[in-house]
């Protein structure tokens, strides 16, 4: 699944994220969800989130969703 939808994204959901350093490149990092920092439903290149260890990126892949 991919991070454009704020909808698929909760606080605890694991995913890969490209950091802003690392847009040239495409280099994923993952982590888990701690805060979603875009506010529209919708982006064309991922949400923007932070990851609990504080790095922000914008999702690229939904990993794993904490259900619920």
């Amino acid at each position: 699944m991919n991070g454009q939808n704020r909808k698929d994204i909760t606080p605890g959901t694991e995913v890969n994220i490209v950091l802003k350093a690392d847009q040239r490149t495409g280099k994923l990092t993952r982590g888990v969800v701690k805060d979603i920092l875009t506010n529209s439903s919708s982006h064309p290149h991922g949400i923007k989130v932070r990851l609990t260890d504080g790095q922000v990126g914008r999702v690229q892949e939904i990993l794993n969703s904490k259900s619920t």
